[in-house]
């Protein structure tokens, strides 16, 4: 029989593998700078959006997604599938009156953040346990449903004074979750397993309507947004679908995912848990270690991002403070962060782990750093960047040498393309790990050359790709 309730330690295999989905659940929820003027925080959420049929038929968004994978359970398993998905939620913001009451302004300013009107994301759960002997032939069906409801949350101001409220309002969503398995022939003893979420919520479109960004906006309350499935057997394992066993390739390449793709996640070496998500990840997917928390925008980098950040006036600090309490935990997390944790966001060289066998210990921020430096510190004896010298077409070139530059296409960018037949100074002779010789230069008539010699920010290329000139 179907229930909702999960085993406590399915409860904790799905934590691990939450830390993950966590980052395809906020995926683009709020963006840098962080505040609601932003542009490009006008057009959200762009990730596992299911609409309301009605408004999926003349759209390019679905309003359903579609997930099959491979598994092999044994005698008895029992399936324990969780739904997740943000529903939003409408934020007005209201200014209180003297004579009592409220009116809804488009801002309310405090002395340490400007609230406006926005759609929060509430994180929503739906939880289906079966045997999967009971997923066999029709499969089953499970409805869920989620209220429309409103609250209010005073404002206060630094004095404890009530100045405003905001006023949240949700709307109506109802939805299907349904499974089915389907034995494979041959040998082996595998399934097909299917899950299908589709959004059912009753909602039309306003007519006429007021264009596409305007009737999305209206969509929005109305929808399951960033959904996304986790799936775990208590016996048995799933096959991985983008590197399966050489047997199992025909049965995978036969499954069908619409708007979704299916991982295997949590632990690397298990195979008992499957993340399915509307964006394409790898097996096990897992947050750097280095990662100093969520910052809603993983198509930048951290190190960039956090820099950003902390670089805001005062001003889009309290705006984007206002603007979600999200947003506000970005901006005290770049404000706060030590300096080691942000040297940690520089890089990592993990491949290298995989070679030497070595996890790495952690440090006092919980970051993973390996043992002993992976290459010899003893080798950089003897070399001197600025009196090093190398032989380029039989003549000594080396600091305040000049040379043309001609960048081969072997081992440069489209950007020093551009400097091809350039006159350049050479500031050092660097030689790195694996034996390989690199000019560091600065190009002549460069305004920024100076600069650049100061924070000794150069241009690289190799012997092959200069042309010694006469030394001023």
């Amino acid at each position: 029989m179907t229930v909702t309730a999960f085993a406590p330690q399915t409860e904790e295999r799905f934590a691990l593998a939450r830390q993950v989905a966590d980052a395809v659940l906020f995926e683009g929820y709020v963006l840098y700078p962080y505040r609601a003027s932003a542009a490009k925080n006008r057009l959200r959420w762009q990730f596992g959006v299911l609409v309301p049929p009605a408004w999926g038929a003349d759209c390019e968004e679905y309003d359903f997604q579609h997930t099959e994978c491979l598994m092999e359970p044994r005698q008895g398993a029992t399936l324990s599938v969780e739904v997740r998905f943000l529903h939003a939620r409408r934020r007005t913001v209201q200014r209180a009156l003297r004579g009592g009451g409220f009116e809804t302004v488009d801002e309310l300013r405090l002395d340490d953040r400007v609230l406006v009107p926005w759609d929060e994301g509430a994180e929503e759960r739906v939880e289906v346990v079966a045997p999967v002997a009971e997923l066999l032939g029709d499969g089953v069906t499970f409805p869920f449903r989620r209220p429309a409801r409103e609250d209010t949350e005073p404002v206060l101001d630094e004095s404890g004074e009530v100045v405003g409220r905001l006023v949240r309002r949700c709307a109506e969503i109802t939805g299907t979750v349904r499974l089915s398995a389907r034995e494979l022939e041959g040998p082996y003893r595998v399934s097909r397993l299917t899950a299908v979420v589709e959004n059912t919520t009753p909602w039309m479109p306003p007519s006429p309507p007021a264009g596409r960004t305007a009737d999305r906006d209206a969509v929005l309350p109305h929808s399951l947004v960033a959904t996304h499935l986790l799936m775990a057997l208590d016996t048995g394992s799933f096959l991985s679908m983008t590197d399966p066993p050489e047997w199992a390739k025909g049965a995978v390449a036969a499954c069908r995912n619409l708007h979704t793709w299916p991982v295997l996640a949590g632990e690397p070496g298990r195979a008992d848990l499957v993340l399915s998500s509307p964006i394409i990840l790898e097996d096990h997917p897992a947050i750097a270690p280095e990662s100093p928390g969520a910052l809603y925008d993983a198509t930048e980098i951290d190190e960039i991002l956090a820099l950003r950040t902390a670089a805001l006036t005062d001003e889009e600090k309290r705006e984007a403070r206002g603007t979600d309490a999200r947003a506000a935990a970005v901006i005290d997390l770049a404000d706060s962060m030590p300096a080691e944790v942000l040297e940690r966001l520089h890089g990592a060289v993990r491949g290298l782990r995989e070679i030497t066998g070595d996890p790495g210990f952690p440090d006092e921020h919980g970051v993973q750093r390996p043992d002993t430096p992976w290459w010899d510190p003893a080798s950089d004896a003897g070399f001197d960047p600025e009196q090093d010298r190398v032989v380029v077409d039989g003549r000594s070139v080396g600091r305040g040498s000049r040379v043309e530059l001609r960048p081969g296409l072997r081992h440069t960018d489209a950007q020093d393309l551009f400097l091809q037949g350039r006159t350049a100074t050479v500031e050092a002779v660097l030689h790195d790990v694996d034996g390989a010789v690199h000019l560091a230069v600065t190009v002549e008539g460069d305004p920024g050359a100076d600069i650049r010699r100061e924070q000794g920010r150069y241009l690289y290329f190799q012997p092959d790709e200069v042309l010694p000139l006469e030394d001023a």
